[in-house]
């Protein structure tokens, strides 16, 4: 490879459009900007007619760059027989969104035969079909790297046997903590099948040559792993945003006080305090017309606790829309809201839609752990405060101060500092700037 060559890297991701979420916009935004950072890259994904996928966003197809070579593999999941034998139509969500609160004898065996047959996690069938067909592709020696991300961590197994067949260089991108992700306890693992999912993570670990992270305390979590990585090969890269997605105007309502919320809500998200507030901030202020939306899976336990608060009646439910469409209700909102899993572990997960929050420019009002990383982005950009799940009087004298300040000017945007730097262009430089070091 010539110094002004493009390098030729796999990039192996199981989330790929037509899937939607936020696993499927780092890996296209990575993409879009690796070339203009003097990458060429080749994408292998799932056939999405056999895939398993909880999101489907169709626009999300446009984004692909024209020209780009992706194979699309089969796949051996075990999905379609959970629908069957289960009744459900749903794929389940990470964290088990889409799951009632309780689970019934049924759902215990399904999670039962996740947690212990299928390991590290049901989508394991895929590595197979991916693994060879970057054989295949990997026979010329034409890519001298291979990014895989995941989840599902069983991707990152892909890179492990492609890392001892072949030459070349492994980048392993974990978007979520492996065994500290916070639902980990909720699949009833055996003694044999934790060690098991903890040995592949520490192989994970070991072996490839980077590993990227999205938040310092991610990166704490797997240094504190018995085992031996170099401290100096795991690198944060967060989320971001993409400028290019944000082409709509700030447009609050005058008449209304619109507190938006996007993405999956479950149960373990403790959003009691807010409820309470916003409940007492209604009988105070008549005079403000208050309305709280949610754009996304918003889970039966979460919509029983804003009925039992009495909030029912200005409480609005969106499903699941585009990518963009969840943009333009952000724009047309007056303030955010971001609310954080009430679980252990959960510092460590700095939610991806925080940072297109940061890009609308509104104030975020988020409940979460204090000192976490999700707080310290907030704080150092200037877009909002994070309250602790308790914190009721805290948050009740912010929101206060807020509704008196929309009364004077029903525009509540903010001037932020600092968010340039979650750009997607700018964090795939850095990812770049890793990968060539390896080459040196």
């Amino acid at each position: 490879m010539k110094s002004h060559d493009p390098l030729e890297l796999l990039y192996i991701s199981y989330y790929w459009p037509p899937s939607g979420g936020p696993g499927v916009q780092r890996g296209l935004k990575f993409i879009k900007y690796f070339p203009q950072a003097g990458i060429r890259p080749t994408v292998i994904t799932v056939d999405e007619k056999q895939a398993s996928y909880p999101l489907l966003d169709s626009t999300f197809q446009s984004e692909v760059p024209e020209g780009l070579a992706v194979y699309r593999t089969s796949t051996s999941e075990p999905f379609e027989y959970y629908k069957k034998l289960s009744g459900k139509k749903e794929i389940p969500y990470s964290g088990f969104a889409n799951q009632k609160g309780q689970d019934s004898f049924l759902d215990k065996v399904f999670k039962f035969v996740r947690g212990n047959l299928f390991i590290p996690d049901a989508r394991v069938g895929w590595n197979k079909h991916a693994i060879r067909q970057a054989d295949q592709l990997l026979q010329n020696g034409q890519y001298k790297a291979v990014v895989t991300t995941s989840p599902p961590h069983s991707t990152q197994l892909i890179g492990l046997e492609l890392r001892k067949k072949h030459n070349l260089k492994w980048i392993a991108d974990l978007r979520d903590p492996w065994t500290n992700i916070h639902y980990y306890d909720q699949l009833y693992h055996t003694a044999i099948a934790k060690r098991l999912d903890a040995s592949y993570e520490r192989q994970v670990l070991e072996q490839a040559d980077a590993v990227i992270v999205t938040s310092e305390d991610t990166k704490r979590l797997f240094l504190n792993k018995p085992a031996g990585i170099d401290h100096h090969k795991i690198h944060v890269i967060p989320n971001g945003y993409d400028d290019d997605d944000f082409i709509y105007p700030s447009a609050p309502p005058a008449d209304t006080f619109l507190i938006t919320y996007t993405g999956t809500i479950a149960e373990n998200y403790n959003i009691d305090v807010f409820l309470k507030v916003l409940a007492h901030l209604r009988s105070v202020h008549h005079e403000i017309n208050y309305k709280l939306r949610f754009v996304g899976k918003v889970s039966d336990g979460v919509r029983s606790r804003i009925e039992k608060a009495g909030l029912e009646g200005i409480t609005e439910y969106i499903p699941h829309v585009p990518h963009k469409r969840a943009i333009q209700y952000m724009m047309e909102s007056t303030i955010l809201f971001l609310a954080m899993a009430d679980v252990p572990n959960v510092f460590a997960n700095v939610p991806g839609k925080l940072f297109e929050y940061l890009a609308s420019n509104k104030p975020i009002v988020c409940l979460g752990p204090v000192h976490s990383d999700t707080d310290r982005i907030i704080d150092e950009c200037g877009a909002g405060r994070m309250f602790h799940y308790t914190a009721y009087e805290l948050m009740l004298d912010h929101m206060t101060q807020l509704s008196r300040a929309w009364k004077i000017n029903h525009n509540l945007d903010l001037p932020l500092i600092n968010h340039t730097y979650y750009s997607r262009r700018v964090l795939t430089e850095q990812l770049a700037e890793v990968i060539r070091r390896l080459f040196r």
